[in-house]
């Protein structure tokens, strides 16, 4: 990448004079008179693809290989016993701001962050520097698993992959990246390519959920199209408060994922429930940080960008964390977010290749 990720730690006060000269100098995001064109109410689609059989997979498996596949791939099977809250993954989406890129409620503004996604996911063998771009173009699907497993194509196509990372390309596909329903997107097998080459996934997948929650309020009805396991697990982990969940102490190896499939959780509260609940928070109901969330660095802008630009599997999107430094547990910084759109961009005709050069 050309402007590579801040590779300096910079201290608080450092952070907050820079904030306030860059936000008086750039300004918003907001052009002056600008009307919001959201719909009212987003009618969400939040269909999602039957995991049964993964989880049959995942039944039948030995000690031996789930351990290999931890290993490997992190806590991704966690995801496929995370049950959906419809209501409350409809209601969460008419609070999401796509100018902003991050939920408001109220005064409370929270978006999922790259340092809680990685944390979430625990991908010990993927956890690399170097963020997944997309290339220019791509082979096609039986010749990119030829290339992942090095079988010959007969083999390929006949036994697909072995049984370890074929669960992982369809958690990827099936779960993380549900593009289309049953169907893996070829995309997501060039991505799975890149796992083994220190790639680390969380920014498209971060991406592909910014870009999803933003397309579902700007066309007001939508199906949403990224991983809502996960994101339901780090809604939750914000708020223990309202679920009357007691703050736990956590130790090594604990997974937030784990935690969330053996908690028994109502589901039986109302859309109309959860939007009251919703536009009445207060900040005092926030667990600002998340209690499994180790406190480090926070990636607040990448190279000569204001911002942090995400590459996705099929689009690019930036979002800007300094938004959200509360849960962090530092001080709130209010951030300057022009240009913040010149990160939005699909990866469609010839245009767009200037810009992923532009910006990554």
């Amino acid at each position: 990448m050309r402007n590579k990720y801040l590779n300096k730690v910079e201290d608080n006060a450092f952070v907050c004079t820079w904030s306030e000269k860059t936000q008086l100098e750039k300004g918003d995001s907001v052009i002056e008179g600008y009307t919001s064109e959201l719909w009212g109410f987003t009618h969400v689609n939040s269909m999602q693809n039957e995991l049964q059989e993964l989880r049959d997979i995942w039944a039948q498996w030995d000690d031996e290989a789930k351990q290999l596949f931890y290993q490997n791939y992190g806590g991704f099977p966690y995801l496929l016993d995370v049950k959906v809250d419809r209501h409350l993954f409809r209601v969460m989406i008419q609070f999401w701001n796509p100018t902003y890129s991050c939920f408001t409620f109220g005064n409370v503004d929270l978006v999922p962050t790259l340092k809680e996604y990685t944390t979430l996911l625990r991908c010990p063998r993927i956890q690399g520097h170097k963020a997944y771009v997309r290339p220019a173009s791509l082979p096609t699907f039986t010749k990119k698993l030829v290339m992942i497993t090095g079988m010959s194509e007969q083999l390929a196509v006949a036994h697909v992959k072995k049984r370890v990372d074929v669960l992982a390309l369809s958690i990827y596909g099936m779960v993380i990246f549900p593009k289309a329903l049953r169907q893996i997107n070829e995309a997501v097998a060039d991505l799975f390519d890149r796992l083994g080459k220190q790639n680390t996934p969380v920014p498209a997948i971060l991406a592909e959920t910014i870009r999803s929650l933003s397309a579902c309020r700007r066309a007001g009805e939508e199906r949403f199209i990224g991983c809502a396991q996960l994101l339901l697990v780090w809604f939750h982990s914000h708020f223990w408060k309202l679920d009357k969940i007691p703050c736990r102490v956590f130790f090594e190896g604990y997974s937030p994922l784990k935690e969330t499939v053996d908690m028994p959780r109502s589901d039986d509260i109302s859309e109309e429930r959860w939007i009251d609940i919703l536009q009445n928070l207060q900040e005092e109901d926030v667990m600002w940080k998340a209690p499994w969330l180790v406190p480090s660095e926070v990636l607040y802008r990448c190279g000569n960008f204001d911002w942090v630009p995400l590459p996705g599997i099929s689009r690019a999107v930036g979002y800007t964390p300094l938004l959200v430094l509360r849960q962090y547990r530092v001080r709130q910084f209010i951030p300057a977010t022009q240009g913040l759109a010149q990160s939005d961009f699909s990866y469609k005709g010839d245009h767009y290749k200037k810009r992923m050069r532009e910006i990554f």
